[in-house]
């Protein structure tokens, strides 16, 4: 974990509630895609964590990294919402490198990314390392309707096959991911996944117990601290009690108890 200021470089909405925002600063900090940052806002008492969606270095020198960070939020409250009036150059104080990320030496030769809603910007930065180590995931992204989707193009540049799904079928399949899953034609030996807790059971249930494959899940929660000092996101895992921000936020499938 480091914390830093970081600058506002770009904070452009991507649908009516969903932003992309980046920041320029020391990414040095971050080691393993599924991380999250912690972003102090003015009056309000606890920080905001949001998933990083990218990150890429431009300079490096004297133990620092250059970079920018890329994380895409939805209008969910007060603080996200102002959020979004946030102007270039705004410099905010950021915890960077939080969790523990996808473990990606478990990916196989075929893995699945899975993601719903604010749970797909992860699997973006997922998609490219995997890609970069020589191997093409498929994606499945899922969305309640047209207007909610983002990202897709995204996925299809850096050469991915991407499936969507819109719960009322205005686009791609009609349904849910799990949906998507049993519609689509490959054989996965792993797959990694991010989204809203009930998305998260649905695919643990189809993916994992109906079909046999291993996977990983990012799991949120709401954070006192971020780093694991207030126990506040504790969650029952089969050998105990983990944190999500410090033990997690991904854990196995074999782990997860509902």
């Amino acid at each position: 974990m480091k914390q830093g200021i970081y600058k506002v470089i770009e904070n452009k909405a991507l649908t009516a509630t969903t932003y992309r925002m980046r920041l320029s600063g020391d990414i040095s900090g971050i080691s393993a895609p599924g991380q999250f940052i912690n972003i102090q806002l003015d009056g309000h008492f606890l920080r905001r964590p949001i998933s990083i969606c990218d990150a890429h270095l431009e300079s490096s020198d004297a133990g620092t990294a250059q970079g920018v960070i890329t994380i895409i939020y939805k209008v969910l409250g007060q603080g996200t919402e102002e959020m979004t009036r946030y102007p270039i150059g705004r410099e905010l104080d950021v915890l960077v490198g939080l969790g523990n990320g996808y473990d990606l030496s478990e990916a196989g030769e075929a893995p699945l990314l899975i993601g719903g809603g604010v749970g797909i910007p992860p699997l973006y930065l997922t998609a490219k390392a995997l890609l970069k180590a020589g191997i093409k995931p498929t994606v499945i992204l899922g969305f309640n309707s047209e207007d909610e989707v983002y990202y897709t193009d995204e996925f299809t540049s850096l050469g991915c096959e991407v499936i969507t799904a819109t719960a009322d079928g205005s686009v791609g399949i009609k349904g849910f991911v799990t949906d998507a899953f049993r519609a689509s034609e490959g054989t996965y030996t792993h797959f990694y996944t991010c989204g809203p807790l009930p998305m998260l059971k649905a695919v643990y249930e189809e993916v994992y117990e109906n079909s046999g494959i291993p996977g990983q899940m990012s799991f949120e929660e709401r954070m006192g601290c971020g780093f694991g000092a207030c126990m506040g996101c504790s969650i029952k895992v089969k050998n105990g009690y983990k944190r999500v921000c410090k033990d997690g936020p991904v854990f196995r499938t074999e782990e997860i108890v509902w």
